[in-house]
């Protein structure tokens, strides 16, 4: 397994931040390749995903460490992905967002599409880089 972290500073406060964090119905705002997600019971989240083979669903389990503002997910069916989405006030009025995923890169490939080997490790990072960025330009505007 491969493991990537990224992290950005938004400008809102933590509550703010996380509770945008947990509307799946905005994913399709900021997450490229997302086109619709939507909670179902049982703390699962599904998304429906545009890949450069077509589209697919994507299911995962979601559990929340409230307390220390830490949003964990794991996909229940290929591919096989699992990650974390950590808050950490800066200030009453800054966030960090930190993205966490793990992934193999074979599995991705086969399910997305997409380079090999270290081009393909470099498009994941960029894409949640992007990502990332895209969640902050979007959380700031909802002022």
């Amino acid at each position: 397994m491969s493991t990537l972290e990224k992290h950005v500073d938004v400008g809102v406060p933590l509550d703010r931040a996380w509770d945008s964090l947990h509307r799946l119905e905005d994913y399709p705002r900021f997450v490229e390749g997302v086109r619709g997600a939507r909670t179902e019971a049982g703390d699962r989240a599904r998304l429906d995903v545009e890949t450069g083979g077509g589209a697919r669903e994507v299911e995962a389990e979601v559990a929340d460490r409230t307390g220390e503002h830490v949003m964990e997910w794991q996909t229940t069916g290929a591919p096989d992905l699992a990650g974390s989405f950590t808050l950490q006030p800066i200030d009453k009025n800054h966030t960090r967002v930190q993205a966490r995923v793990e992934y193999d890169p074979g599995t991705v490939r086969d399910a997305f599409g997409g380079p090999k080997g270290f081009a393909q490790a470099n498009a994941i990072e960029r894409l949640v880089g992007s990502d990332l960025e895209h969640f902050k330009e979007f959380v700031e505007r909802r002022r």
